[in-house]
């Protein structure tokens, strides 16, 4: 059993990972924040994924939904939304997972820059003019 951490990206379908995609696809047991992550990323989720909306709750509430699903053997996809590395409040729920001894990983997502670049048609660095971000 592991709980797989997901950035959902900018909040299209379609500009999910790869590796994001197929682990939806794999896992039994799926968390997102029905408030803030697109409902079409749950196409990805296999038919018969236990939907687990976390927007009413607690940490502790999503903390006893890791350990039971670690119980039952079943494989975790934690969605979230944009990009694991900007504010995720992944490191929160790392520690709680840590202490239980429950597996993880991290998929990171399309970071919303990427997707605000391509839809304006732009680079976000040129010589001589930017080329940091």
């Amino acid at each position: 059993m592991t709980v797989h951490f997901i950035g959902a990206g900018p909040g299209a379908a379609d500009l999910i990972t790869l590796r994001g995609a197929r682990l939806l696809a794999s896992c039994q047991v799926c968390l997102h924040a029905g408030s803030i992550v697109a409902p079409e990323l749950l196409q990805h989720c296999a038919p018969g994924t236990k939907l687990i909306d976390t927007a009413p709750m607690s940490l502790d509430e999503i903390e006893a939904e890791y350990v039971a699903a670690h119980k039952s053997g079943h494989d975790v996809a934690r969605l979230h939304s944009g990009d694991l590395s900007v504010w995720s409040a992944v490191a929160e729920q790392i520690r709680r997972l840590e202490k239980h001894g429950i597996p993880y990983t991290l998929t990171p997502g399309v970071p919303s820059f990427a997707a605000a670049a391509a839809a304006l048609r732009r680079e976000l660095t040129l010589p001589e003019v930017a080329q940091s971000l």
